[in-house]
């Protein structure tokens, strides 16, 4: 069959040899590794991907968890062209699908934190031929408070300089607008004394005139 049609045979050995290395090209995820929240409040556990290969309805996506003091994984939550929430166990009614597949983007919202909370959240995306590649993870530590990072701190400190100056401009404008005010005063008093000077030479001009006309 090749020797009637050697373009053809060199068409399938190809072929053959693509498939092969397309495992090469695995699905990349990409998590923030670590995060911190508050005990109760909610938090996005956001997880993207790439892929040579187009999304299509073949995409899935599979979010686990492993608790922090040991035991078994535990299923999160699931999506392959709908997504699946958990029917039972501790992430029943909290966990909803924030994702959006065209964006590459198979993010997850977790409601109401609890402590237990604590753990390795993972993230697998599949997405045929794509199907190897690491599992994303995700670190997650729910706390009292939320602990001040550096960024932070120079937040803070960036804050409060401008206050700082803020304040300090301020003051500067209302000693000028006093200052202003008691040298206006001050000219306003020195006006008036030389205004009774002025009338109390007028009244003793007047009163040594009259003295003089009677006499």
């Amino acid at each position: 069959m090749y020797g009637k049609s050697p373009t053809r045979a060199v068409l399938f050995l190809l072929g053959l040899q693509l498939t092969a290395l397309w495992p090469i090209a695995a699905v990349e995820i990409y998590t923030p590794r670590v995060l911190e929240a508050v005990n109760g409040t909610d938090i996005r556990l956001k997880c993207t991907f790439s892929s040579f290969a187009p999304v299509g309805d073949a995409l899935t996506v599979t979010w686990n968890f492993r608790p922090r003091d040991g035991g078994p994984e535990q299923f999160v939550f699931y999506f392959h062209v709908d997504p699946f929430k958990p029917m039972s166990g501790r992430f029943k009614d909290r966990v909803v699908w924030d994702g959006n597949p065209e964006r590459y983007d198979v993010s997850i919202l977790l409601w109401k934190l609890q402590f237990d909370d604590n753990g390795t959240y993972t993230c697998q995306v599949k997405n045929p031929p794509d199907v190897d590649g690491l599992i994303g993870e995700i670190q997650l530590s729910v706390v009292q408070t939320v602990r001040f990072s550096e960024i932070h701190f120079l937040a803070l400190a960036i804050g409060s300089a401008c206050a700082l100056m803020v304040i300090i401009v301020i003051v500067v404008v209302l000693l000028k607008h006093f200052r202003k005010k008691r040298r206006a005063e001050r000219a306003h008093k020195v006006v008036e004394i030389k205004s009774k000077e002025e009338e109390k030479l007028n009244q003793e001009k007047k009163a040594s005139v009259s003295l003089e006309y009677t006499d």
